[in-house]
């Protein structure tokens, strides 16, 4: 069961925006009359704050290109933030050189979306397994390394006489195991899971769900969950955080989140699940355009969809509200008890 009062990872105020202007005659326009430079910038991740404790599994959700994934990315410390801070127990990671986050390295890892592109296709699945073994642990001989191969990829249900198989000769389903027997091989205490079952067949997904849990429950890890499938959010989460473009919406313990949602995205976002026996669709259909992130509205970022948005949300930004303990909203309809 997680440690409610030990955070493993704590996430304040995090921004993580790209400058995608191009070269220097791209960023050039004419504008009445005189000779301008324009710098474009998508603003994906925007004043993200929230914590993670040890031992839960806390799942981000959101539609596609909401900054999920740079979310995690940055996390990770695959993109450094523009702003905020990323603390790791005790320790700020997010300014550390590269030498000085080695050992962290090996108690964060991350599983990706895409198996394939995330092995090496040159080496056997041995090599792969072996190379981060052999890194943080130069000490250990051939034989504990390969002993310790065949170990976890019992543990994750392939074959140990596959090792010298490269990915190409694996399904989709078993290329994902190899993925997750590479995070597991340093043993971490923190896995950052990125969409890891949503290219795979509906029947793969549990299997691997449930050895991601399976693995949870005996080695005591800590997940940060990406995805956008909001079933599997019900069946893995322990609490869950909806994101907007770029911006936290709300963060709660998953069975409230699917009971009660209090934002009015999250709201939106639950009804579109299909439910049986429903003899009218209760799915709240958002009007108006989606902003993009190069471009965010002023106040709430949701306010142009949002059927209860007043003036004060198209003029002021909303501050995340603690609702509880383990829950936080972000909406002044919400904080004004109106929702």
């Amino acid at each position: 069961m997680p440690n409610s009062s030990t955070p493993l990872l704590s996430i304040r105020h995090l921004v993580k925006h790209f400058d995608i202007s191009g070269s220097l005659l791209d960023q050039l326009t004419w504008e009445k009359g005189r000779l301008r430079r324009r710098r474009t910038t998508v603003k994906a991740v925007n004043d993200v704050s929230f914590e993670i404790r040890r031992g839960e599994t806390l799942s981000v959700v959101g539609e596609s290109g909401c900054g999920k994934s740079t979310l995690a990315r940055t996390v990770i410390g695959l993109y450094p933030p523009n702003r905020g801070k990323i603390i790791y127990g005790d320790q700020r990671i997010d300014n550390l050189s590269a030498r000085q986050m080695l050992p962290y390295r090996r108690r964060m890892q991350m599983i990706f979306q895409d198996p394939y592109a995330s092995l090496n296709p040159r080496m056997t699945v041995a090599r792969t397994l072996e190379e981060p073994v052999v890194f943080h642990n130069p000490s250990m001989s051939g034989a504990a390394a390969a002993e310790k191969v065949a170990d976890v990829m019992r543990q994750v249900g392939v074959d140990p006489k596959w090792a010298d198989r490269y990915p190409h000769e694996f399904s989709g389903g078993q290329r994902q195991r190899i993925s997750i027997a590479r995070a597991l091989m340093v043993d971490p205490e923190f896995i950052v899971a990125d969409e890891p079952v949503s290219a795979l067949d509906v029947s793969i997904q549990a299997q691997i769900l449930n050895l991601l849990m399976d693995a949870q429950d005996q080695r005591g890890l800590t997940y940060l969950f990406i995805t956008h499938d909001l079933s599997v959010v019900r069946h893995i989460s322990t609490r869950v955080a909806v994101i907007y473009l770029g911006t936290l919406c709300e963060l709660a313990p998953a069975a409230d989140i699917f009971s009660r949602p209090r934002h009015p995205y999250t709201q939106a976002l639950l009804s579109a699940i299909p439910r049986l026996g429903e003899q009218r669709s209760q799915h709240i259909r958002l009007k108006g355009e989606v902003p993009t992130p190069i471009q965010l509205p002023t106040g709430c970022v949701f306010n142009g969809r949002c059927r209860y948005a007043d003036a004060r949300c198209r003029e002021e930004v909303p501050v995340a509200t603690p609702l509880g303990p383990d829950a936080l909203v972000a909406c002044h309809r919400v904080a004004e008890g109106k929702l």
